[in-house]
Parts: C-alpha cells; sequence; structure tokens
C-alpha cells in the first residue's frame, strides 16, 4: 500500500482547521503499519497538468496523477475520479 504525501499533507490540514480529528499522527501511523511513502515529484507535478479538468481539488487531481504513473489503484469514496480512468476501490 503506498501512501502519497499528498494524503497525508490533505489530512494535516484538515486536522489544523478542526475539520477532523485523529487519535495519533496519520502518516507515520500507516506506515508503522506498512504503508509505503509516496513523494510527490516533478514527474507526478508534470501528469496533473495533463489530466482533464473533471473537477479542481488539487490534491485529487495529484492523487491521480500519481496513481497513473505508480499504476497504483486509488482508494476513495468519491465517484469523481472514475472518470480519470485509473483504477478505484471502495
Amino acid at each position: 500500500m503506498l501512501l502519497s504525501a499528498a494524503v497525508a499533507w490533505e489530512v494535516a490540514i484538515k486536522q489544523s482547521i478542526g475539520k477532523l480529528r485523529l487519535p495519533s499522527p496519520f502518516g507515520p501511523t500507516l506506515v508503522a503499519l506498512g504503508a509505503l511513502p509516496l513523494p510527490v515529484t516533478l514527474d507526478h507535478d508534470a501528469a496533473v497538468a495533463e489530466l482533464p479538468l473533471h473537477h479542481r481539488d488539487p490534491f485529487d487531481r495529484m492523487l491521480v496523477a500519481q496513481a497513473r504513473l505508480e499504476r497504483a489503484v486509488l482508494v476513495t469514496g468519491d465517484e469523481r475520479m472514475l472518470a480519470y480512468g485509473v483504477p478505484v476501490l471502495w
């Protein structure tokens, strides 16, 4: 399982503004459980520019770009992600 830095970043933002409460640090907990950290790279950034604009959420667009480049399955409940043609699990 890959853990995108974009996910950890978005969770940290939501925690800091009080929209999300977790009992322990999100990223380190998942890594301790076996997740492999996936940094955001310049290749990922470039891939975002190639995506059609199905929606404007920058974190979701990064996750789609990463899923495409890394040939990974995207875990999400957001049905809009299906429009990008990446494998989705939920």
